[in-house]
């Protein structure tokens, strides 16, 4: 049962994989890089500006960002699906109104793959008169527009925005527990590395990539972003 239970789990985090890397990596950013962006200002760091500035800025960032990219893909995910469902119901019509010539195209899209052109042939003939499998295949090989993924597109929307406030909030943590601390950028440091680390983990966990390659992905992309705004915080109010 328990087993089960996680199976689940882990293939629920499969299925908004993409959402969940996306909004939560660019939630980190988007506030670490405000975070960041006035300790580069402030000579001897943010504790000269106030954490209040900081928490506005960041939570205005945080949660305007935050609705932008969440109804951003749900926009997406819907246009996507709707531009599949046209054309797949284009090639479809073709598919019905000429199957000989759809046929040589599947025939042809075997061969190019490395088949042997009388086991093409062969099992085109299989094929043919399915119409649906042989349109799918078509869609992926020769219009190379293979299927959108499976999920109602406002569940995408909200998945993103969840992931963008939870992993964005982090960064921010230090500035909510010391009004006024001279240590928060160095704890906000910590806990922006901490954050970038779990979502790497997460990453590997659910693709099977190499921790190392999937943490260190992420870590050292998120601190890029993190050093520019730092460095343009510097140039502009240093």
């Amino acid at each position: 049962m328990a087993h089960s239970t996680l199976s689940g789990r882990l293939a629920r985090t499969q299925q908004f994989l993409k959402q969940i890397v996306y909004g939560g990596n660019d939630g980190i950013v988007t506030t670490f890089a405000v975070v960041s962006g006035f300790a580069g200002a402030s000579a001897d760091g943010t504790a000269q500006i106030g954490a209040l500035a900081v928490l506005v800025f960041g939570l205005a960032n945080l949660f305007a960002d935050g609705v932008s990219m969440g109804l951003g893909e749900f926009l997406s995910a819907r246009s996507q699906r709707k531009l599949y469902q046209a054309r797949r119901g284009d090639l479809q019509a073709r598919v019905r109104l000429d199957p000989a010539e759809a046929a040589r195209d599947l025939a042809a899209q075997f061969e190019r793959r490395g088949m042997a052109p009388a086991d093409a042939a062969r099992i085109t003939a299989c094929l043919q008169g399915d119409e649906g499998v042989t349109t799918e295949l078509l869609m992926r090989w020769s219009a190379d527009q293979p299927a959108p993924a499976d999920g109602p597109a406002g569940m995408n929307g909200l998945v993103t925005f969840l992931a963008f406030l939870l992993f964005g909030s982090i960064p921010l943590a230090p500035y909510f527990i010391h009004a006024d601390g001279s240590h928060n950028f160095a704890l906000s440091v910590g806990a922006t590395f901490v954050a970038l680390t779990a979502l790497g983990l997460l990453r590997s966990n659910a693709t099977g990539e190499p921790v190392a390659r999937s943490v260190g992905e992420t870590v050292v992309i998120g601190g890029l972003c993190a050093a520019i705004a730092f460095g343009v915080g510097h140039l502009v109010g240093g």
